[in-house]
């Protein structure tokens, strides 16, 4: 048979060339091929997955794309790698369930809103005391049509025109509050 005919028959990487890029892809295109064959399969379990990285494993070796031992070795890696990923999701989890808790959630986000409430509420008192200096009058300013209340008595005086702010008839007070 001739050379050329003949499949070329995969390395196994020993010492140096064990990392090499082509040994990375090659254990990239093994993980691929594992998930795409477990995520065809109806069962979803740990046997299901030992199934898929078999299939996988025979699969390249049958193309010529590794070895036998070097699908072993990345059946190991991959149980490695896979095991490591539980355990940081179960670290993730638990680190989870104590931060998202909802009673701290809840106090979180009930803290947020008291201290909005808090400093809205002062924007509020200060732009209600500017509104409230620029709608008190004097006797003797200017005012047009529209309603003026007492200050100490809260009589109401009403004007139909622009007029010149009158002393209290009742109490005699030079303070009033503009309405419209």
């Amino acid at each position: 048979m001739n050379d050329e005919a003949r499949p070329e028959k995969a390395e196994q990487p020993t010492g140096a060339d064990k990392n090499t890029p082509k040994h990375e892809a090659l254990y990239d295109r093994f993980v691929e091929k594992t998930n795409e064959l477990f995520e065809k399969g109806q069962e979803k379990s740990e046997g299901a997955w030992e199934k898929s990285m078999e299939i996988a494993r025979e699969q390249m070796v049958v193309a010529g794309e590794f070895t036998t031992e070097q699908g072993a070795v990345f059946k190991q890696y991959l149980r490695r790698d896979l095991k490591h990923t539980r355990t940081d999701m179960q670290k993730l989890g638990v680190s989870a369930k104590e931060h998202l808790n909802p009673a701290r959630l809840g106090a979180g986000a009930l803290s947020t809103l008291s201290r909005l409430l808090y400093a809205t509420g002062g924007a509020l008192l200060n732009l209600s005391e500017k509104t409230e200096g620029v709608l008190l009058y004097k006797t003797g300013e200017v005012t047009m049509a529209g309603t003026l209340t007492c200050i100490s008595c809260d009589h109401v005086m009403q004007f139909k025109q622009t007029t010149v702010v009158p002393d209290c008839p009742y109490c005699e007070n030079t303070s009033f509050r503009k309405g419209y």
